[in-house]
């Protein structure tokens, strides 16, 4: 009897140790099906956008569209991964990367030495710089140089106003969270001029502002937008930069860059 005892016990412990190790090779295998690929990238990464930058990201018909969503679409397709869309305002895209809250930003976010210590990006995917608009019967500023002691609206957390407060003396950087406000500031007369990113100056102008503003100077502080990656996330810059090039080789990244911008790169 207890030889058979403990034959019976061995044969029991075996088969648990057995069933224990097949689990966890089936926990292992559900846990990288779902999370990650053969090359190290995840099913789905959550990707974050500005709430109203026309025309790179702007609600429509109760759906976020524009040249960044788009781009993303193409890029995920591209590479084979799902997204998981989410937006807020630009000052809060950056700290949201930071804190793991997001994988992946567009939003027109110039590419700076100061941002790429917190953030990584792609390669270049559009070249921008500032433009000014002011009221359609101002004569008196006509380029950088007539800003001094002006009040400037601009974006809030934007290379704009950083510019601002760095190049133009006495001047005031009047910063809002929506773009629509900067816009109305300078229609109703509570700021002299808006200072921003070049196409949505100019986008802004061409739809909602003919009346209302239009746009003086040259092209200053030419920047290039990156998408924005948190950090240690190399597998997946390399890529998107992949897909970009791929995109760009194909026709792929023109045909989205004329739906939006009436004309192919340069």
């Amino acid at each position: 009897m207890q030889k058979k005892s403990r034959k019976f016990l061995g044969f029991i412990l075996f088969s648990l140790l057995i069933i224990g190790l097949a689990a966890c090779g089936s926990d292992n295998e559900a846990d990288g099906s779902e999370k990650e690929d053969g090359n190290g990238l995840k099913d789905e990464y959550t990707v974050v956008s500005d709430t109203s930058f026309v025309p790179f990201e702007f609600k429509e018909d109760g759906e976020y569209v524009g040249f960044d969503i788009d781009l993303i679409n193409a890029i995920a397709d591209e590479v084979g991964f799902e997204i998981n869309l989410e937006t807020t305002n630009f000052d809060g895209i950056i700290p949201g990367l930071q804190t793991g809250q997001f994988d992946i930003a567009l939003a027109g976010i110039g590419i700076t030495e100061e941002r790429a210590k917190k953030i990584d990006y792609s390669d270049p995917y559009y070249e921008s710089g500032l433009r000014i608009g002011v009221a359609v019967d101002n004569d008196e500023i006509k380029g950088m140089e007539d800003l001094e002691g002006k009040t400037i609206a601009t974006r809030l957390g934007s290379t704009s106003s950083a510019y601002i407060k760095e190049n133009i003396d006495g001047a005031e950087a009047n910063q809002y969270e929506q773009l629509d406000q900067a816009y109305l500031a300078v229609e109703n007369g509570s700021a002299d001029a808006i200072l921003y990113d070049a196409p949505n100056v100019a986008y802004y102008i061409q739809t909602k502002g003919e009346d209302s503003l239009k746009m003086v100077g040259d092209l200053y502080e030419a920047e290039n937008y990156g998408i924005a990656f948190a950090k240690d996330q190399e597998e997946l810059v390399d890529a998107v930069n992949e897909a970009l090039k791929t995109m760009k080789e194909n026709g792929k990244y023109d045909e989205i860059y004329e739906k939006w911008f009436g004309e192919k790169p340069e």
